[in-house]
C-alpha cells in the first residue's frame, strides 16, 4: 500500500470538484462499513479514500485562502476587506 495513488487515478480525482469527492468519498466509507467487499477491494478502496480526503483538505484550504473578511468603518459601512484570520 502506498500514500500516493496512481497518475491516472491522480489525474482523476484533481478533477473533481468538492462536492464531487466528497460524495465518492461517502460511497467509500460506506462501502468499507459494510463489510461486503474483499480484502483487495478494501484496500483499494481504503487508497482512493485518502487520495480524495487529501483533494478536499487542499480544496478547503483554497478556498480559506480565498475568504475575505469585510472590516467596517466608524459609520458601519464596509471599509475594505482583509485575509481570512487577520484583524
Amino acid at each position: 500500500m502506498t500514500d500516493t495513488p496512481e497518475p491516472a487515478a491522480a489525474a482523476d480525482i484533481a478533477s473533481l470538484s468538492f462536492e464531487a469527492a466528497m460524495g465518492e468519498l461517502e460511497t467509500i466509507v460506506r462501502r468499507l462499513e459494510s463489510g461486503d467487499v474483499s480484502l483487495e477491494e478494501s484496500v483499494a478502496l481504503y487508497e482512493r479514500g485518502h487520495a480524495l480526503r487529501g483533494h478536499c483538505e487542499a480544496r478547503l484550504a483554497a478556498a480559506q485562502a480565498r475568504i475575505e473578511q469585510v472590516s467596517l468603518g466608524a459609520d458601519g459601512r464596509p471599509a475594505g476587506t482583509t485575509p481570512f484570520g487577520e484583524s
